[in-house]
């Protein structure tokens, strides 16, 4: 719903506001952003940074939803303070046909789930089939380059980027694409990049990288030199091997501010008939069914660093809803957290939890 202040200060309920529609396509949803709205913005009690960067709030809106600099304003006048430009490419990608978005039944994932069940309504997690598409960089550097100019000062931009590898490449190749897109992005105006290193929905080495420790420090270290001195950060997928964690949180530390925690937790999907949807491959899971799940990794992460004394600080992401979800982030590790799922059912969800910090809910600490 859409907030609107009276005269009294008090704040009312309106209209509906405009979603993404997650019946329609990648390429419908790109053309039909909505306009930004006017809106009573609470103010959160506490002083917060993004890697360093003043913000209003610990309130970021991960890139899933964000498929343009439209969509970016329009969150960006809903309480979010950190929007994230959808993961960008050196060359077009197409997206993965429909259902990019398929609702499924699920409780609190471990990662050992075999297969979850589709279904036809929503009821807080959805299977995630978009395959990291991109528009042409030439396209995707103009509008960042314009976001950011509309972009009121106190919101951070950042720009998720990732690599697209060449059967035949090297990770010196690989590391070079990234370092590139990343390149682009600063100076198209982004305030910081994230790095995707892992994507549960392509096999191929760009959606991998966070599995491989040893891998992951040199694509890191050209994507230092690549950025300068503004914030990097790399998202991750679901780890709970506490020596992989060791290994990659130790690799990347020399490099990155931060590490961005968690990028679904990938599952094979049924119809009512238990055949299995996407050609039977498996499919990230975003939502309520992984809040857990990115807790505890957070969590884990978190004593890794506390064990190195590393200089690396946490994103939290994964079925966040509300002002507790948030705190719960905070205490368990993160100094920030990112909302996909949640935002794209309410556009008012980050309203509701600067509502709720305001009045005490979600006071932290």
């Amino acid at each position: 719903m859409l907030d609107t202040q009276t005269s009294s200060g008090a704040v009312q309920d309106s209209a509906p506001l405009a979603h993404y529609d997650w019946h329609q396509s990648y390429d419908w949803n790109y053309a039909n952003a909505p306009e930004p709205v006017s809106q009573h913005e609470p103010a959160v009690p506490g002083k917060w940074d993004f890697c360093g960067l003043p913000v209003g709030s610990p309130l970021g809106i991960a890139a899933g939803p964000l498929l343009n600099g439209r969509w970016i304003l329009y969150y960006a006048a809903l309480g979010f303070d950190v929007l994230n430009y959808k993961t960008v490419r050196s060359r077009q990608r197409a997206c993965y046909p429909v259902p990019n978005l398929q609702p499924v039944t699920a409780t609190q994932m471990c990662g050992a789930e075999n297969a979850l069940s589709a279904r036809d309504d929503m009821h807080g997690s959805w299977a995630v089939s978009f395959g990291m598409p991109s528009k042409a960089p030439e396209i995707w550097r103009a509008d960042i380059e314009a976001t950011r100019h509309a972009l009121p000062k106190n919101k951070i931009l950042s720009v998720s980027v990732v690599a697209t590898p060449e059967p035949d490449w090297n990770i010196d190749n690989l590391a070079d694409d990234f370092a590139r897109c990343a390149k682009w992005a600063c100076d198209s105006g982004a305030d910081c990049v994230e790095a995707n290193f892992s994507c549960p929905n392509v096999a191929s080495a760009d959606g991998q990288l966070y599995q491989q420790p040893e891998l992951a420090g040199p694509v890191a270290a050209r994507l230092r030199e690549a950025v300068g001195t503004k914030p990097l950060l790399i998202k991750i997928g679901h780890v709970t091997n506490e020596a992989l964690a060791n290994e990659l949180a130790k690799s990347v530390a020399p490099h990155a501010d931060s590490l961005v925690m968690v990028n679904c937790i990938a599952a094979t999907i049924v119809d009512a008939q238990q055949r299995p949807l996407f050609d039977g491959q498996r499919r990230g899971i975003a939502g309520d069914a992984i809040r857990e799940a990115a807790l505890d990794e957070v969590r884990l992460f978190a004593r890794v660093i506390h064990q190195h004394a590393l200089k690396l600080r946490l994103v939290g992401v994964g079925g966040i809803a509300t002002a507790r979800h948030v705190r719960a982030h905070l205490e368990a590790g993160s100094h920030a957290v990112q909302l996909a799922t949640a935002a794209m059912l309410d556009p008012c969800v980050g309203l509701s939890i600067r509502r709720e910090f305001a009045s005490g809910l979600g006071s932290y600490p």
